[in-house]
């Protein structure tokens, strides 16, 4: 397996916020699982779009894991936002999948939905960006070609 390559940019992020982040869309994301609620995916694909394609600071789950950074004092650890915000662009993508497929076959929508919970859990557990292996072989292949 060669190197992970990331986008990259000079703003920067706190590691931890983003960890806790992703735990919160995988719980959001189980919930659905349990109760077949749609509006666990809906908010999650509004705070993926805040993330992914607008200049704001926080989104509401992004500003809640802040507030939890802060309460425990857990050390900030600043990262790269490139990565983070590419990933969220993929996620929004799964999750406006899932949304979008509830309404048409549900056992897919859960399908897609259960895989965004997975990206979100390695992100979260293992601090694993599935962003960067989908950037390495999918985006920079067909770029370099192009």
């Amino acid at each position: 397996m060669k190197a992970l390559i990331c986008p990259v940019s000079t703003q920067r992020i706190n590691r931890k916020v983003v960890r806790i982040t992703g735990f919160m869309m995988a719980t959001m994301i189980a919930l659905f699982a349990i109760t077949g609620s749609i509006y666990f995916i809906i908010a999650i694909t509004i705070d993926y779009f805040i993330r992914a394609f607008t200049s704001l600071k926080y989104s509401p789950f992004s500003w809640l894991a802040g507030q939890i950074t802060r309460l425990f004092k857990l050390k900030e650890i600043q990262i790269d936002k490139a990565p983070k915000i590419f990933a969220s662009r993929v996620g929004f993508l799964f999750a406006l999948a899932t949304v979008i497929l509830y309404y048409f076959h549900p056992t897919s929508s859960l399908i897609v939905g259960l895989t965004l919970m997975g990206f979100a859990l390695l992100e979260s557990v293992f601090d694993f960006c599935v962003g960067c292996v989908v950037y390495t072989y999918v985006v920079i292949p067909i770029f370099k070609e192009s």
